[in-house]
């Protein structure tokens, strides 16, 4: 309720009561000389944030429905009204618990119905009154009350605790602004004691306990020495506040003194014709730092290092030195920000706008925006690190979150970077000293919440002048950000405020230390339905406007795109499918120039004379079911591709040969299936001599390429257990898993990158680790349903799926396999090619640290 009454009767058009408007002075004739301690009954009104006083004249807005009910009928049957304050203000439906037993019996002057259905009447305190019992609840709250009589003598000690009263009353109308002197004065003359403390305890800014304690307090004289605790508890906040205007406004003072003084000498300097050059600069210095918003560490770093400038002749050597520093303090921002856009749709829009697919990307900038928009004091700037393969839109998404933040953004490539001081600065006792990479980005943003991209973090280096890894690990530290020193500066800067991300195409070369404080998001390598989608999206309507081509618009059929994302480009991202698109439309923006008919529609068949010859022929499945040749499945950055084995026997001593480049993992993983089709000899019908008579050479061809990575396992014991048993295995089914000396499949990584690519070759079926089954959640349903997955714990169901049943006797003449039809090799020379690495988009199993590259 609103407390300036005054105001309140003069906008509702009533006259203005006395001087002092809680009480009303023409009332006080009428009041009986005593009242009778008679039980009275009628409605109640319960009040919010409000106790009520005898001889108090308020306005009331009653709204709730019982409490309407209530007046109503307290008019219409001249009831008294009976005002009770509640408990709790929030509480709607009150009862009995919810409210004080001590009350104020009012009188309704006047009232007057709101447009809005409720009422507002102006209404004068008669006597205090006591709770006796609730005669009912509905529909309004009627009770039986005992009215309190108060004893109007005054006793010595009475008069004495009134003028002690007076006296501090006095001195809290002085000292606060909101109270009226004239309040004061009606207060000198009041005789009563009980009448004294209640209107100073009305007047006094106190909550609605304690002034209910004042009324429930019977007795006067308690009364009033109650009242005088609390106006000397008020007097000291009071007296505490007038010290501390009293300090600022001196502050103040001197300040504006220190000012005038100030223009006052550069007047007389100007008028003398003294002041230089060098005189001017340290005066604008000084200036620009007393109006810079500096913390006050760095404040006195800078006016100290301001009052040594002004102590040096001009052509000292240190005076460059001390004035870059200067500037350097002056121009970095530390305290200004942008304010987020925290509108959660809005986000989600500008980062679908600008980005196909990322779904766990984007999914973690909005809890980001979330939690910020709940607990804004709380929420720490989250520090994550996009892995993924080039081209996967990981540099271009920074900058879309901070589009749709709202905030600056700022990057700085780490790649190549070998020196510490590249990222904590060069100290100042060197010549030509800066600060750090970091500092120096900062300074470009002009802000302190930045979105700062650290692109290339697995790109650092590592010699005799440091290593930045470790410098990145305060910078990337929430628990020390807040402080982050730089060599130059010597001063703590706050980065706590900036939101950092970093980039990487592996996780392998970041330390453990610098990656346990980054958020790891995996960026997998795009599928050939969402690099089809961002092409329509994003890469032909942008070349169609960078080759002026608007008017003449080149269109793609969806056969053409896929003819090029399968024969022109091999890579996990799309950079290089934009480039064949930039090439074809450039061709088109010729043709235009020249005046020649338009190119309108690119189809398959316009490719070869476009971009000539397909570069990477697509993989596709054998032609025949063969003895020794079983097709696994690999994992490279540009994403999933086929891996056939292949085995011969000859006679010899049991020699095992490994070719095609192998690494350690994978000649191990060879050895171990060697050890299992022996161990199963009897089981699989293979006589025990074969092996000490027979040499074995297993090859996996492209051997310029190197591969390694355990998850070839069961593929090698699949063709090495098909030449020795002369069952040719299904052309139709691929394969991946680790395998163990027991026969047990081991789970692998980059499920979906290999069925991906068994999809794209034709195949019909994929045999997989039944532990891999999870992964199968990020799977196309496409590639679901055109593809049987077959998920085995055990290597008996793997040859159960791959091997045919024996050929017929004639067909067992030779167990030597033909040669395998030569395929020309999609990944670069000396790319690795590992069988098992996970890729970005699965976690890597716990038997696979391997390097980075593609894996089988």
């Amino acid at each position: 309720m609103n407390r300036d009454w005054t105001e309140w009767w003069t906008q509702m058009g009533w006259s203005q009561p006395g001087f002092f408007p809680y009480f009303s002075e023409y009332e006080e004739a009428e009041e009986p000389e005593e009242q009778a301690e008679e039980i009275i009954e009628g409605p109640l009104l319960p009040l919010r944030d409000m106790v009520f006083f005898p001889r108090m004249v308020a306005p009331l807005v009653v709204a709730r429905p019982e409490s309407l009910e209530a007046v109503e009928v307290a008019l219409e049957l001249d009831e008294p009204l009976i005002a009770v304050a509640q408990r709790d203000p929030q509480v709607e439906e009150v009862g009995p618990e919810d409210l004080y037993n001590f009350g104020t019996d009012i009188i309704i002057g006047r009232m007057l119905r709101m447009p809005d259905g409720t009422l507002s009447i102006l209404a004068q305190g008669h006597q205090r009154v006591q709770i006796l019992e609730y005669v009912h609840l509905e529909p309004y709250i009627r009770v039986r009350a005992m009215p309190i009589v108060e004893p109007t003598e005054r006793s010595r000690m009475t008069e004495a605790l009134m003028r002690a009263v007076l006296n501090l009353f006095e001195r809290v109308v002085q000292l606060s602004p909101h109270l009226p002197e004239d309040l004061y004065v009606f207060a000198l003359n009041i005789r009563e004691p009980g009448w004294l403390a209640d209107l100073i305890t009305q007047s006094l800014n106190l909550d609605t306990a304690q002034r209910q304690e004042v009324l429930e307090t019977l007795d006067p004289t308690a009364r009033l020495q109650r009242v005088n605790v609390l106006l000397a508890k008020e007097l000291d906040v009071l007296e505490l506040q007038d010290k501390i205007h009293s300090q600022v406004q001196q502050e103040m003072d001197r300040s504006q003194r220190e000012y005038f003084l100030r223009e006052q000498m550069k007047a007389i300097q100007t008028e003398l014709g003294e002041t230089d050059t060098f005189t001017q600069e340290i005066n604008e210095l000084r200036e620009r730092i007393e109006q810079a918003s500096f913390p006050p560490e760095v404040r006195a770093q800078a006016e100290r290092e301001l009052a040594r400038l002004a102590a040096m002749p001009p052509m000292a050597p240190d005076v460059g030195i001390i004035r870059t520093y200067l500037d350097w303090l002056l121009e970095l921002p530390w305290t200004e920000e942008t304010e987020d856009n925290l509108d959660l749709e809005h986000v989600a829009e500008v980062l679908e706008s600008s980005h196909y697919g990322l779904p766990k990307a984007k999914e973690r900038i909005l809890e980001y925006i979330a939690v910020k928009k709940l607990a804004p004091e709380k929420m720490r700037s989250p520090i994550l690190c996009f892995v993924g393969p080039p081209g996967t839109g990981k540099t271009s998404l920074g900058q879309a979150i901070a589009k749709a933040l709202g905030r600056n953004f700022v990057r700085v490539s780490l790649g190549g970077v070998r020196d510490e001081a590249e990222i904590r600065g060069h100290r100042r006792t060197y010549i030509g000293a800066l600060p750090g990479r970091i500092i120096q980005t900062m300074r470009r943003a002009k802000t302190v919440n930045p979105v700062f991209m650290l692109d290339e973090v697995d790109k650092l280096g590592l010699d005799f002048r440091g290593d930045p890894a470790a410098a990145l690990l305060e910078v990337l530290d929430p628990e020390q950000n807040h402080a982050f020193s730089d060599h130059y500066l010597e001063v703590p800067y706050n980065l706590s405020k900036v939101f950092f991300i970093t980039t990487a195409n592996t996780l392998d070369p970041i330390p453990p230390a610098l990656r346990d404080r980054m958020e790891v998001i995996e960026f997998p390598s795009y599928v050939e339905e969402e690099k089809l989608e961002i092409a329509r999206r994003f890469l032909i309507p942008r070349q169609i406007e960078e080759n002026g081509l608007n008017g003449h618009p080149v269109t793609f059929t969806d056969a053409a795109l896929r003819r090029i994302i399968r024969e022109y480009t091999y890579e996990g991202g799309v950079r290089n499918l934009e480039r064949e698109i930039a090439n074809i439309c450039r061709k088109a923006a010729r043709r235009l120039a020249e005046g020649k008919k338009p190119l309108t529609r690119v189809t398959p068949a316009d490719l070869p004379r476009y971009l000539g010859p397909p570069r990477y022929p697509r993989d596709e499945a054998e032609e025949k079911d063969e003895i020794g040749l079983a097709m696994g499945l690999a994992w490279t950055e540009a994403g999933g591709d086929l891996m056939p084995v292949e085995v011969a026997l000859m006679p010899g001593k049991g020699n095992l040969t490994l070719t095609g480049q192998l690494g350690e993992v994978m000649q191990e993983s060879a050895q171990a299936a060697l050890s299992y089709a022996r161990s199963r000899s009897k089981d699989l019908g293979v006589a025990p001599d074969v092996f000490e008579k027979t040499d074995i050479h297993i090859h996996l061809p492209e051997g310029a390429i190197p591969k390694d990575g355990p998850s070839a396992g069961i593929t090698m014991a699949t063709a090495l257990i098909s030449a020795l048993t002369h069952r040719p295995v299904r052309r139709k089914v691929a394969m991946t898993g680790e395998i163990t000396l027991r026969g047990r499949v081991l789970p692998v990584g980059g499920i979906k990158e290999k069925l991906l690519a068994a999809h794209r070759a034709g195949m019909k079926e994929v045999v997989i680790p039944k532990r891999n089954q999870p992964d199968l959640v990020e799977i196309p349903r496409k590639v679901t349903r055109e593809l049987k997955v077959r998920m085995v714990e055990r290597m008996d169901e793997v040859l159960e799926v791959a091997l045919l049943p024996p050929q017929p006797q004639e067909a067992q003449a030779s167990a030597q396999p033909k040669a395998h039809r030569p395929r020309r090799s999609r990944a670069r020379k000396g790319e690795r090619v590992s069988p098992d690495a996970a890729p970005p988009s699965a976690p890597a199993p716990a038997s696979a640290n391997l390097p980075a590259g593609a894996t089988m």
